[in-house]
């Protein structure tokens, strides 16, 4: 649980939030309608309340509340707090879920540290339609919350094929194929992407393309058949342990 500090020039380490804007000593900056709104109605924070803010730039800032009303608040950013460093450079492609599975999903690649999150339509998805902006905002909250300090990007659903049609060759794709004898995901590796298929998995045609493919990866997660969220949150963490010896 999170505890205030009982200094009053230390951020409040409950507060922590995200702005595209820069941050140096001095600058004053807008929270957004939501910000303030969490601010001053959920947290019940007023003018001189401290906080933190990060903007995947500039690493982490103290800042402090200078006017806040209803829907509106002025942030005055102070002090560095911890320096911007370097992440993990890990891909997410996924194919989406129904509804609760694909936020869950979204907010454990973005604690576990996936720094770009793919959604991807094979022939067994079960659903089209994604809300882009939802799942950022679960994103940005995931990120606030496991105090990383970049959000991953997220991008528009594409086919399948398109997606291996424009991969990059020097970025390993390790697919989590069920019931494969396939070893299980490598470690150690400098930058990699997950493929996670929908329920069911992947059609034997997409198989087929995927192990075509030179840049791909085979990987097991068990003998077990995962739930497709499941295995994304097991293949990730596994990608990003480190490497034995």
């Amino acid at each position: 649980m999170h505890t205030s500090s009982t200094d009053p020039a230390a951020p409040d380490t409950s507060i922590r939030l995200f702005t595209d804007a820069d941050l140096a000593p001095g600058l004053e900056l807008a929270a957004s309608p939501a910000q303030a709104h969490y601010l001053g109605t959920v947290m019940r924070r007023g003018p001189g309340a401290a906080l933190r803010l990060f903007n995947g730039r500039d690493g982490e800032w103290r800042a402090r509340i200078a006017a806040i009303r209803k829907d509106r608040a002025t942030l005055t950013v102070e002090a560095p707090l911890r320096p911007q460093s370097s992440e993990p450079d890990l891909w997410l492609v996924f194919a989406p879920l129904k509804r609760d599975a694909t936020d869950m999903l979204v907010q454990k690649a973005t604690e576990l540290g996936a720094c770009a999150l793919l959604p991807v339509l094979t022939e067994r998805t079960n659903t089209e339609r994604v809300n882009l902006a939802r799942l950022a905002a679960i994103a940005m909250e995931a990120a606030e919350q496991s105090e990383r300090l970049t959000v991953p990007t997220l991008q528009s659903p594409r086919r399948l094929p398109d997606v291996l049609a424009d991969w990059p060759k020097d970025r390993p794709l390790v697919a989590a194929i069920e019931r494969s004898d396939a070893p299980l995901p490598p470690r150690g590796l400098a930058s990699a992407a997950l493929l996670v298929g929908p329920e069911g998995g992947f059609s034997p045609a997409e198989v087929e393309m995927l192990r075509s493919r030179p840049f791909l990866v085979p990987a097991s997660l068990g003998p077990r058949v995962l739930r497709a969220e499941t295995a994304a949150i097991a293949g990730l963490a596994l990608l990003l342990a480190p490497a034995c010896g």
